[in-house]
């Protein structure tokens, strides 16, 4: 008798019983949310306003 020897059926009933199965898959709507934006935040980009911020480590050492 070969004991070594098993069916693929009793190879994926072992590995199923130690392993469990894959998580079910998430849909990429279920993975996104929308969300409306309302008002300004002052905190936002300004390309217009954005000069006046501008920091420059040569500058602030005179070079």
């Amino acid at each position: 008798m070969n004991k070594g020897l098993t069916t693929e059926a009793d190879e994926a009933a072992v590995r199923h019983a130690r392993f469990g199965s894959l998580p079910e898959r998430i849909r990429f709507d279920d993975m996104t949310t929308e969300v409306e934006v309302g008002g300004v935040n002052p905190s936002s980009y300004d390309p217009e306003g954005s000069w006046k911020f501008y920091s420059c480590l040569a500058l602030d050492l005179g070079l």
